[in-house]
């Protein structure tokens, strides 16, 4: 059977990432990230579209699964379904329904917080007027051994509004965690025990700032300039 090719764009991306594996680099053969990006440059996402494969059963390690490749290398192992065929490209469908007691056991765990906004349960948001009504979510997560797994989490109505489709990237975390100083990794840790992280008056000013509509942060940014460095010229 003739494979389509892999630069026809009429096929979705993650398709034609497949294509490009078997076509050009090959079952147990290393390709990088730098050939992958320069292959699909009309492809702003193209690393996550390869990575999506291995929820398709297409086996493709990293260093963190073969210690002799680099940290740019990957191996294409094997390949799994059809994903150009009609049909074949749709995510795995996982069980929906949850139980009462499913339920509390995700709120409790997650200390009755929305994990994206850390608003509590029946807490007003800043409007003053809506509460918060929390839900379970169920999470793509991509494991920092290049599996996929869906798990779930608490996040209230509003944030859950558009969130379908939202993945965390574990593997990428732990990337970041390596670069910390090992001052930094023990602040983070105290954050983790405490679960949540003190901002500064100067950290929360600067979050409302950037909410601020453009004519808004004009005028807030020539007003700080006028208040000049707080010294005292007096003699």
């Amino acid at each position: 059977m003739t494979l389509p090719s892999w630069q026809d764009t009429k096929l979705g991306s993650m398709a034609r990432a497949a294509l490009w594996l078997l076509l050009e680099v090959g079952e147990g053969k290393i390709f990088t990230k730098a050939e992958l990006r320069a292959a699909f440059p009309d492809v702003a996402q193209i690393d996550r579209r390869i990575r999506d494969l291995r929820d398709h059963g297409w086996r493709i390690d990293t260093s963190r699964d073969d210690p002799s490749l680099k940290q740019q290398e990957q191996r294409f192992v094997s390949r799994g379904a059809d994903v150009w065929v009609p049909g074949k490209s749709k995510t795995p469908k996982h069980k929906a329904g949850l139980t009462a007691a499913q339920r509390q056991k995700v709120f409790s765990e997650d200390n009755y917080l929305c994990r994206s906004c850390g608003i509590a349960v029946a807490e007003a948001y800043e409007d003053g007027v809506t509460q918060a009504v929390l839900n379970v979510a169920r999470r793509k997560v991509l494991l920092d051994d290049g599996r996929v797994t869906y798990q779930l989490v608490t996040e209230c109505k509003r944030c859950g509004a558009g969130s379908a489709g939202r993945e965390v990237d574990l593997g990428m975390m732990l990337d970041l965690a390596e670069a910390l100083s090992p001052m930094e990794r023990r602040i983070f840790l105290s954050w983790i025990a405490a679960d949540r992280r003190p901002f500064s008056p100067m950290e929360k000013m600067w979050g409302i700032y950037r909410t601020l509509p453009e004519e808004s942060r004009k005028a807030f940014a020539k007003a700080l300039e006028d208040m000049g460095d707080g010294e005292d010229t007096n003699d």
